[in-house]
């Protein structure tokens, strides 16, 4: 038990008294780390009455949905429910949050149904895109130039896209500036629709327009587009003119302070914040990002509601869908233990992230991260990644690896 004393020098640690019955902990938001935190809370402590709010009956992974894309996988492989975790004990209310009264600790949602009370709440809002960063680039601009970065539709329109442009053709990506969801997403993608376009419109090309000059896994990508890709990849960096200055969907042109490029097909993968739901409940601070404890990732703006996944500040931890998972169980472990008024641990997490250069080629990172003057920072020597210089047969079996972790991970989130 911790004193008063103590209590009061450990900001949002002190839980007030729990209405008459179990502690309630409302989860909103059912992906990799909101699905993962409710399954956790349960078994941290089985007496926790955990419900899980989240729009969607269905969920529809971004982790493969790059080889959706490039025609490699189905995507109903993606898609998961949440089946699973209602009969585990977890409540699951598919609806949309509407408002969050942090001062009664109520969630109102978009139905009729009462406003949803809560003693802590794990908010995994996802991102958001930010519709407008790049001139002429909103919400309509992307049925004609997808940004994919939501599995789902848009990873259909892509796909569909590239299997109807003509050999000869251009394809234009474009990489944000950090932070954004999945660092080495836009060049696994760059990577894979090349090896599509090889296969099957062997002439051509894909332009790759990038906001910066440094990139996760650079030298392993570089060295596997000389490999493979060489006359068809071209990366345009930052300091080389690659920041895309505005976009005009009705010529199909995307411009960067230096050219102006027609595309084919054009993904525009534009700049992010942490999602709406975490504007609403006051999360968020200026750089649209959510600040939160490194120990327990309660946010540091507001009491009760811990924000995990890719709408945090994270430090050296990587927007991933691991990252997500191993913050999940982390913040479980943490809000067992404030419900009994028991100091939580300082954690040591873990992320590993897979990338594919081609079908049968692949690569990983890896890295361990923990709490160092409130900021998440990587171990040293705790990680490393692929060597550059593997063999084709260490790289298949990466690739194999990355397959494995992901029916793994989907797995122990919906069961």
């Amino acid at each position: 038990m911790i004193s008063r004393r103590a209590a009061l020098a450990l900001p949002f640690l002190a839980t007030p008294a729990f209405a008459q019955g179990p502690a309630r902990v409302v989860v909103v938001g059912g992906g990799f780390a909101g699905a993962t935190a409710a399954r956790a809370l349960r078994r941290a402590d089985p007496a926790i009455a955990v419900t899980l709010i989240e729009t969607n009956p269905v969920y529809t992974a971004c982790p493969g949905s790059n080889e959706v894309i490039a025609g490699l996988r189905d995507l109903a492989e993606q898609r998961f429910g949440y089946q699973r975790l209602a009969a585990q004990g977890i409540t699951v209310i598919h609806a949309t949050v509407t408002a969050i009264d942090a001062a009664s600790r109520t969630i109102r949602l978009d139905s009729d149904a009462a406003p949803v009370p809560y003693d802590r709440m794990v908010l995994c809002s996802g991102v958001d895109l930010i519709w407008g960063a790049i001139p002429g680039y909103d919400e309509q601009a992307a049925s004609a130039m997808p940004h994919a970065w939501k599995a789902g539709a848009q990873t259909l329109l892509l796909r569909s896209q590239l299997e109807a442009m003509p050999d000869g053709g251009l394809v234009v990506i474009s990489a944000p500036a950090n932070p954004y969801r999945c660092p080495p997403g836009p060049y696994e993608r760059a990577s894979l629709i090349s090896a599509y376009l090889r296969a099957q419109k062997p002439r051509a090309k894909l332009l790759l327009l990038d906001a910066k000059d440094v990139f996760s896994k650079q030298k392993l990508f570089q060295a596997a587009w000389q490999r493979l890709y060489p006359g068809t990849l071209t990366w345009v960096s930052q300091s080389e003119g690659g920041t895309v200055t505005s976009v005009d969907p009705k010529a199909m042109t995307v411009s960067t302070d230096f050219e102006t490029y027609k595309a084919d097909v054009a993904c525009i993968i534009p700049p992010q914040r942490a999602g709406r739901v975490a504007q609403i409940a006051g999360v968020a601070d200026r750089t649209g990002w959510c600040p939160v404890s490194p120990i327990t990732f309660e946010s540091r703006l507001v009491p009760n509601i811990h924000v995990i996944g890719d709408a945090i500040i994270a430090g050296a931890m990587p927007k991933s869908a691991f990252a997500a998972n191993a913050q999940a169980k982390t913040c479980a472990i943490a809000i067992a233990d404030l419900l009994q008024e028991r100091t939580p641990a300082s954690p040591r997490l873990l992320n590993t992230c897979y990338s594919l250069a081609a079908p049968r080629d692949g690569f990983s990172v890896a890295g361990v991260y923990q709490p160092v003057n409130g900021v998440l920072t990587e171990i040293p020597g705790s990680g490393g990644m692929s060597p550059v210089d593997a063999p084709d047969s260490v790289r298949a079996k990466e690739a194999e690896y990355g397959a494995a972790w992901f029916g793994a991970i989907t797995h122990e989130t919906f069961g």
